[in-house]
């Protein structure tokens, strides 16, 4: 590894070279190692530089034209930017570009519409659903009553009977549709008509397919959801970070819970980052990208099908899909160590019905976002599924997946970090 593979960091090496030394490890095992976890990407260096500019050395808490700080005239107009290119981008009434992250955009839209103890309707973890979702140990868990919604047992797919039935059942304030670990496209619509039906509102956590929404490849809830949250990375490809978006008339409500409900000071130097990807995310190439996202991800899942893997629910509509390994006759903990030791990322999950604990799984969660924005195609994907095969094949060999590991290597050192 030479120091042209770097990007130029004079001063974090002359004053902190032991910091510096870990930031060139962490460089190169994503630079020569295959990404399939699903919530992560490569940002753009613009993205990058936003990220460590001088816009971080500012304290704004507030709204641009309503701060507690003076000395944000400039502060005001890159968080305005960051909001009109949101709007303009998801064609959304209103938008808090503040949040810091998925989890506190979910926490601040509960606050902005629930009291304590109120009833939530949304997606189980064990079935795909997210932390903030209801998990018990999560806030959303101790703060609400969660009722939780599963899958069919034959099809994977949401039983939206059974979410239906709950919600005449529980009258829950809120019903939540999004998911973490679900690979098919969400009916909003019908979303909207069971909470009609029982008097609640509904939002929906789009963080895993806002890129595919954004880039025309599925529909939008925007306009059947009273809130919508995100995060900025994954699919849509920006800083980690979130947004917060609504109906005009939630607005204010959201902002007051955002901050000083639980927030102070943004992270501007985020903000600005954000408004970097919405812009990068406004441009026809993205529609591109999101569309290679999801012929990448349905060619992985057949390739891996072939394999004689099992594919929840059959195949994907998205970016993801969760491996049931049972067949393969190993655990979810055993895979995901396997599958590193050879190189690639990929993450332990739970598959709905599992009958193995969370910290161990009966599967993995894999994605395409990382790699479609390094440029591999439904090809590469092939050679991709052939790699994760042959390392799960091996995976008591620790000899064998450093083979595995030296192949991965050669192949990823064709295709950059971020493709133009």
């Amino acid at each position: 590894m030479s120091q042209k593979d770097f990007r130029s960091l004079h001063y974090l090496q002359q004053q902190d070279p032991t910091v510096f030394d870990i930031w060139k490890k962490e460089v190169a095992r994503q630079k020569y190692g295959i990404e399939l976890i699903a919530s992560e990407n490569y940002v753009s260096p613009a993205v990058l530089e936003a990220l460590g500019s001088e816009f971080t050395n500012k304290y704004s808490e507030g709204l641009p034209g309503r701060r507690y700080y003076g000395g944000n005239e400039y502060i005001d107009e890159v968080e305005t930017l960051a909001i009109e290119r949101a709007k303009e981008l998801f064609k959304s009434e209103h938008v808090n570009v503040q949040p810091h992250s998925g989890n506190p955009a979910n926490m601040a839209a509960y606050f902005a519409l629930l009291n304590p103890g109120d009833t939530i309707l949304g997606m189980s973890l064990a079935h795909g659903g997210h932390l903030s979702h209801g998990m018990p140990l999560n806030f959303s868990g101790k703060w609400y009553k969660v009722i939780g919604y599963e899958t069919d047992p034959q099809t994977g797919l949401i039983d939206i009977d059974q979410v239906r039935a709950l919600a005449k059942e529980h009258k829950p304030k809120l019903i939540l549709a999004g998911f973490s670990a679900y690979s098919r496209s969400l009916n909003w619509q019908l979303f909207r008509e069971i909470a009609d039906e029982v008097g609640a509102y509904l939002m929906a956590d789009i963080a895993h397919i806002a890129g595919l929404i954004a880039g025309n490849q599925l529909d939008s809830p925007i306009p059947h959801c009273d809130i919508v949250t995100t995060t900025t990375h994954k699919t849509l490809r920006g800083p980690r970070g979130a947004i917060i978006m609504s109906r005009e008339d939630l607005g204010m409500r959201i902002d007051k819970a955002v901050f000083p409900g639980l927030q102070g000071g943004p992270h501007e130097h985020t903000i600005a980052a954000k408004a970097v990807a919405f812009q990068e995310a406004l441009q026809p190439s993205f529609s591109i990208y999101a569309e290679q996202i999801i012929k990448n991800a349905q060619a992985l899942s057949t390739a891996l099908q072939y394999a004689g893997f099992n594919i929840v629910s059959g195949g994907t509509d998205n970016h993801l899909m969760l491996v049931d390994l049972r067949p393969k006759r190993i655990t979810g903990d055993v895979a995901e160590r396997a599958l590193e030791l050879a190189g690639i990322s990929a993450n332990k999950n739970l598959i709905p019905f599992d009958p193995e604990k969370p910290i161990v799984t009966s599967g993995i969660r894999l994605g395409t976002p990382a790699m479609t924005t390094r440029g591999m195609k439904e090809e590469e994907m092939k050679t991709v599924a052939a790699f994760v095969t042959q390392a799960l094949e091996h995976h008591a060999n620790e000899k064998k997946l450093q083979e595995i590991k030296r192949e991965i290597h050669h192949f990823t050192a064709q295709f950059p970090m971020f493709s133009e």
